[in-house]
């Protein structure tokens, strides 16, 4: 069995067959799915989600990308969603450089991300990061504001020597579709050196949708493709790749 440790079936994309979806995810074998927010809104959405479907958990946060939505009661209304016993982490949250080049407003991403931090802490809750750019800010926070934290950095993109910072600090890497891309840079050689008991996979659906899949929305049944090629790229069997992710999720995300 597979976890699709990371999704976002909340999306209108999936608003016509999200039942269809899930079920398609269950015959591939993934048995497990969380959802992750960017909103308040969208965390809302993927607590009823969540109580409506049991293969799904999830988390909730203000992605950097939203820090127009976070304001002084926002940390208090996400510890409410995340009282929800399906709700198991504080995501996404964290720093986008990509798309934000405004010095103000990524020093704002900052201040939210370790706000966010300090409530999963508050929560004793596992952490999931959404890094795009930003790799040096991202290991110096975490460094800094997440100690006595666990969590994982979602479709990851950094270089082996900072995953082997994160490694040290007992967080995962999470491992999506880009996994399967010709132009995958250095992703290939950061998984192979990843120690088992590290790595997640992950769709990010509707989004990064796998080959043979590539340029199709996204769902969590294609997480077996990213397991495919870990696999061949670690050269273990695709059962062995299920079965250490699947315990690394229970692990991380306290899954029964």
């Amino acid at each position: 069995m597979f976890t699709d440790t990371h999704c976002h079936l909340e999306d209108e994309n999936f608003s016509g067959d999200r039942a269809e979806v899930l079920e398609r995810a269950k015959i591939a074998g993934v048995d497990k799915i969380i959802n992750f927010g960017s909103t308040m809104q969208s965390s809302a959405a993927i607590v009823e989600l969540a109580e409506n479907f049991s293969q799904l958990y999830g988390g909730v946060g203000i992605h950097p990308e939203e820090i127009d939505d976070f304001d002084e009661n926002s940390c208090a209304k996400l510890a409410e969603l995340a009282a929800d016993k399906k709700i198991v982490a504080i995501g996404e949250i964290g720093l986008d450089y990509h798309w934000e080049k405004d010095s103000e407003r990524r020093l704002i991403q900052q201040k939210i991300f370790i706000a966010q931090l300090d409530l999963a802490r508050q929560l004793d809750l596992p952490v999931c990061i959404h890094d795009r750019d930003a790799h040096g800010d991202t290991l110096k926070i975490l460094q800094s504001e997440g100690k006595n934290l666990r969590g994982v950095l979602h479709c990851y993109s950094g270089s082996l020597e900072t995953a082997r910072e994160i490694w040290k600090m007992g967080w995962f890497i999470g491992v999506d579709g880009p996994l399967t891309f010709k132009n995958s840079a250095k992703l290939p050689e950061v998984v192979k050196a990843a120690p088992r008991e590290m790595i997640l996979i992950e769709t990010d659906a509707p989004y990064l949708a796998p080959v043979p899949y590539r340029g199709k929305r996204n769902e969590p049944a294609f997480v077996v493709e990213v397991a495919k090629k870990l696999a061949e790229l670690r050269g273990e069997t695709l059962e062995e790749v299920a079965a250490y992710t699947t315990a690394n999720a229970k692990n991380l995300y306290r899954l029964k």
